[in-house]
């Protein structure tokens, strides 16, 4: 238990630098790329001296080692900052959409694991067959897919023609958030204020863009997940399970399933980082007015501070959800020592 705590501090006492380094290529990156805020605002005709004021009045005039340390200061008195577009606090527009990309990236998970740790240790127990082949092909081919692509045709066929799903945004316009909505967690919302049919149209608009999140991702789980079974289901122990009678599902997905699982759970921490990348392409193919749609509209505006404090948002769920993928694997697995 000693060396876990030490572990998990020193793993925390890692992430400080390595958010200041992530922070720091983005700063150095935005400022040196093409185009700025005031040009977003002002457009390209704009005076000369009207340019000049606005930069004066942002500090977009300051060396920009001044403007660096200016930033940092702020961010070491937790202080994400202001947008220069539209005159708030950074956090306002993150705490008001990340509610929309931690349900969707939840749900896309559930996704994930449904349809890529059961199909591999079923293809796994079914090796070199004919669904074996399938599961495979299936794995390779939605391994390849852009998820925006995906995301499209979940669209067409789903949404446009067969008219079962709506095919953008978080919940029907009809529908009075302010009538549920207390923590931004829609789902969980609707159930709190007893609003069924609120809650079966938010399930309803997530299924799609979860559903192309899960499918995309699930190819590398059925991979890994096959792999690992095959090692397992060479064990003494299952063939000693075999040999005693015990049915074959059962060996499979209680026995084999849950040592071939170790793993698995470590990939789980690893495309977490993904899995938020897939859910801003996600978020602009859905509409879905999650915290990766808000920081694609500011890149398009060169909204520095707030494209900076999204990403200081996502290194930090990274790494939490990191850290916690591996104090469960030291759970699940007690010959894991830290």
């Amino acid at each position: 238990m000693k060396n876990l705590l030490r572990y998990i501090i020193t793993r925390i006492l890692l992430t400080i630098p390595m958010i200041f380094i992530l922070l720091t290529l983005v700063f150095v990156i935005l400022r040196i790329m093409p185009g700025d805020p005031v040009s977003a605002m002002l457009g390209a005709h704009a005076p000369e001296e009207v340019i000049e004021q606005k930069k004066e009045e942002l500090g977009l005039n300051k060396p920009i080692i001044i403007q660096y340390i200016n930033y940092m200061n702020k961010l070491l008195h937790f202080d994400l900052g202001e947008s220069m577009i539209f005159k708030q606090k950074v956090i306002v527009p993150i705490r008001e959409k990340l509610p929309a990309t931690i349900e969707l990236t939840f749900f896309g998970m559930f996704f994930t694991l449904l349809f890529g740790i059961f199909p591999g240790a079923y293809a796994a127990s079914r090796r070199r067959k004919g669904r074996d082949f399938a599961i495979r092909i299936y794995a390779n081919v939605v391994y390849c897919i852009p998820v925006y692509w995906m995301g499209l045709m979940l669209q067409l066929i789903l949404g446009i023609w067969l008219g079962w799903f709506p095919i953008a945004g978080r919940v029907n316009a009809r529908i009075l958030v302010s009538t549920f909505e207390r923590t931004g967690f829609y789902t969980l919302d609707t159930l709190l204020a007893g609003n069924l049919y609120a809650f079966g149209d938010v399930m309803l608009h997530l299924f799609l863009p979860s559903l192309t999140l899960g499918i995309v991702l699930s190819g590398i789980f059925v991979r890994l997940t096959r792999a690992n079974m095959l090692d397992v289901l060479k064990s003494e122990y299952i063939l000693s399970a075999r040999a005693r009678g015990i049915p074959e599902r059962k060996i499979v997905y209680k026995h084999a399933l849950k040592n071939a699982f170790i793993p698995v759970l470590t990939m789980l921490g690893l495309q977490f980082a993904l899995l938020l990348a897939g859910a801003i392409l996600t978020e602009m193919t859905f509409s879905w007015p999650g915290i990766g749609r808000l920081l694609m509209e500011r890149i398009y505006l060169r909204d520095y501070p707030t494209i900076q404090g999204v990403i200081v948002v996502f290194a930090l769920f990274v790494s939490i959800v990191s850290l916690i993928v591996d104090i469960l694997y030291a759970m699940v697995d007690p010959r894991v020592k830290y």
